[in-house]
Formats: structure tokens, C-alpha cells, sequence
């Protein structure tokens, strides 16, 4: 059985994340590379991850105008990630065009509420409601729109997966039960997480930056 454990790769150097990766990867199911990694090392970093032979989480959350993005979706179409992101926020025009653009392959997962967000952070940019409220919505637009699944924070998964049952769910911001939780504000445990629904778990720095990474990535892994 294929690991719902995903390694989070937020770093631009590539022989860092390549020694890393290969570290890990008997006990995660791929890797998530995102803004740093990709825009330091590009299709080449990408290729060379791949190579490792898991699964790739390209998380770029994409958003701006629906062919731009669009555009933007068939570029990234010979790396055939398994997941890409993009914002919800973009809309539901923005979404179906990269959807349409995307290969047979890859899961377009539309971002709902960044896991550094709180209510406060809502209101200082004119959303009103909780994060739980906007994760509703967008999720609701999200499926309209014919995306694979959504991106939310493990507090609010168990009521998206009750209202999307066949919905892919992307649960970043997880922690173990004693980890530091950095600059998120909504955690749960991976146990929490996929008790209520995750399809796959994003854990970055508590394997990362783990004296041994492939001990933090077993121990994570056993707790599932």
C-alpha cells in the first residue's frame, strides 16, 4: 500500500533536496516540491526528483487570468506531476481552463485557505466568515468547477470530505504531537488528519530538519 505521506522539499538546492528525497523515500509515498525548489531549479530539478521514482506534488498554486494559467498548466505537462495546485480564489472559469489544460494524469487541486491564515488574517484581506466558511465555499466551487479536490487544513477536512465524499483532500500543515508548529496556524496530527478524511498528508520540516529524516519519516509513518 502506496504511503499517503508526502515530503514537503522547500529548499532551492538541489543537491540538498536530491540527497534528502533519497533519504526518505521508502517510507513516503512522493514529494512536494514547491515556489522555492521550482523556481530555483525549474523542469531540470523536477526531472531529477522524479527520477527517485515517487509520485510528484508540483505545488505551485497558480493564479491569475484563466489563459495565462491555462498556459501556464500545458508548460508544465511534460513533467506529468500527479498533483498540481492552483488558487481557488482564481475563480471558476480560471479553474476549468487549467483542468482542460492538464494531462490524463495529473489531479488539478484548487488552494482553499493557506494554513498560515487565521480569521484575523480573513478579515485584514476583506473575507468575511471563518476559515472554515471560505474553505466551504471555494470547495463548493472548486467541485463546480470540475477539479480532482481541494487543498485545506486538517481542522477543516472532515466537513469538506462529508460534503465531497469522492473528493481529493490535501491536508498540509500537519504535525506530529510534539512538533513546533513554525509559522502555521492550523495543525493536526497526521493521525488526526487522515482520521477525518485526508487522501494525502504535506509534512515538511518536522522530517526535514529532523537530526535523521528517514527515522522521522518511519516514526510519522508508524503513527498512520
Amino acid at each position: 500500500m502506496t504511503s499517503p505521506l508526502y515530503l514537503a522539499i522547500d529548499t532551492p538546492h538541489l543537491e540538498a533536496a536530491h540527497s534528502l528525497a533519497n533519504s526518505v523515500r521508502r517510507h513516503v509515498g512522493g514529494f512536494k516540491l514547491g515556489l522555492e525548489f521550482f523556481c530555483a531549479n525549474g523542469h531540470h530539478g523536477v526531472h531529477e526528483i522524479a527520477k527517485l521514482g515517487l509520485p510528484i506534488f508540483l505545488d505551485l498554486k497558480l493564479h491569475d487570468i484563466p489563459n495565462t494559467v491555462a498556459k501556464a498548466v500545458q508548460a508544465l505537462r511534460l513533467l506529468e506531476p500527479a498533483i498540481l495546485t492552483v488558487h481557488a480564489a482564481g475563480g471558476r472559469a480560471m479553474m476549468e481552463e487549467a483542468k482542460a489544460a492538464a494531462g490524463k494524469n495529473t489531479k488539478i487541486v484548487g488552494v482553499t485557505v493557506l494554513t498560515s491564515l487565521d480569521s484575523v488574517d480573513l478579515d485584514d484581506i476583506g473575507v468575511g466568515g471563518t476559515p472554515h466558511d471560505q474553505v466551504a465555499r471555494l470547495a463548493a466551487l472548486v467541485r463546480e468547477a470540475g477539479l480532482d479536490g481541494i487543498v485545506c487544513s486538517g481542522h477543516e477536512v472532515r466537513s469538506a470530505r462529508k460534503a465531497w465524499p469522492g473528493g481529493f483532500f490535501v491536508v498540509p500543515g500537519v504535525r506530529p504531537a510534539n512538533g513546533l508548529s513554525a509559522d502555521q496556524k492550523r495543525v493536526v496530527t497526521p493521525q488526526q488528519a487522515m482520521n477525518d478524511g485526508a487522501s494525502i498528508l504535506v509534512i515538511g520540516r518536522p522530517i526535514s530538519q529532523a537530526q535523521d529524516p528517514d527515522l522521522a519519516a518511519r516514526a510519522i509513518e508508524a503513527t498512520l
